[in-house]
């Protein structure tokens, strides 16, 4: 594939595996079928996105690893194995799109390995976003042009910073963290708040963790060059 044209479809493709990842997150809000066939799309876009990044994985063993290329290769390799479980449980449990496959056996297993994987694939994901926090500043940068005032770049700074403020405050509030380490069989889902908060909350969240993995791999690079 050219070059140029895999440039323009790689972050494409990634926006599109975002918002689908938001989408899936309140799955409470759409029927079954809608989950399942968003579920499907996220499928066919993560194998899609290997694909175009497939020279990632010929390079893996090659070069010398710094400490931020250790972080960025563990993280990929988690989310690599969050979506898989994600995935394959999704697959297991499908009444719908799936349903010729007729699995009738650890629908129980499935269903707990199916939670953890979206919760954990979603924080490694918003991670793995942190990490790439350059290129996508770098095209906002080719549209807007760069910011140039000292008062504006620290507006927003500090506006990130207020974002994961936030983010860490609905962590908090929405249990996250039991589901992550499983402390929790079923997910608490509260009907009577507006769809506009789940997501803003959620949209929080994930900029809290993409907040840390930037200013944090900005730390480990300064530390490394001070070393």
């Amino acid at each position: 594939m050219n070059k140029s044209i895999k440039s323009m479809i790689k972050p494409v493709a990634d926006i599109f595996m975002t918002v689908l990842l938001l989408f899936l997150m309140g799955y409470q809000f759409w029927c079954e079928t809608a989950h399942e066939w968003a579920g499907t799309l996220m499928l066919l876009l993560f194998i899609a996105h290997h694909i175009l990044n497939a020279g990632w994985y010929k390079n893996i063993l090659r070069g010398r690893y710094t400490p931020i290329r250790i972080i960025m290769t563990v993280i990929n390799l988690a989310l690599l194995v969050a979506m898989l479980c994600l995935m394959g449980s999704g697959i297991m449990m499908s009444r719908h799109v799936f349903s010729f496959l007729s699995v009738s056996s650890g629908m129980g297993t499935a269903r707990l390995v199916h939670m953890a994987a979206c919760y954990w694939g979603f924080v490694l994901m918003s991670l793995h976003l942190g990490l790439h926090w350059n290129m996508v500043l770098g095209m906002v940068r080719r549209v807007t042009g760069p910011v140039s005032s000292p008062v504006l770049r620290w507006t927003l700074r500090i506006g990130g910073a207020a974002i994961a403020v936030y983010g860490l405050y609905a962590l908090v509030k929405n249990q996250i963290p039991s589901y992550l380490l499983l402390q929790s069989s079923f997910v608490f889902f509260d009907f009577e708040r507006p769809l506009p908060l789940f997501f803003t909350e959620y949209l929080a969240i994930m900029g809290l963790f993409v907040f840390l993995a930037h200013y944090g791999a900005w730390g480990v690079q300064r530390l490394t060059k001070k070393g």
